[in-house]
């Protein structure tokens, strides 16, 4: 029981940082500087507050598939990953 709280409560440390962060970055960057993308029909213009958003919540995501992962390895045996 210790080791699942200690697990959702290291999610939820991990998912807050990330929106906090992912909030901080949209608000820093206006909306008018980005990346243009060129392709031979068309272009696409993504803007650097919405990549460091993306890029926040992506992180947030893969750390909790990691945590998560490595507690289910743990559960079954492999006490290497501890």
């Amino acid at each position: 029981m210790v080791q699942a709280f200690e697990l959702s409560l290291r999610i939820a440390i991990v998912w807050a940082g990330g929106i906090l962060i992912a909030v901080a970055v949209r608000a820093l960057f206006p909306d008018q500087v980005g990346l243009t993308l060129y392709g031979k029909q068309t272009t696409l213009f993504v803007p650097f507050s919405r990549m460091g958003f993306w890029t926040c919540i992506l992180a947030a995501v893969v750390v909790t598939v990691l945590v998560v992962f490595r507690a289910m390895l743990a559960d079954i045996g492999w006490r290497s990953f501890q």
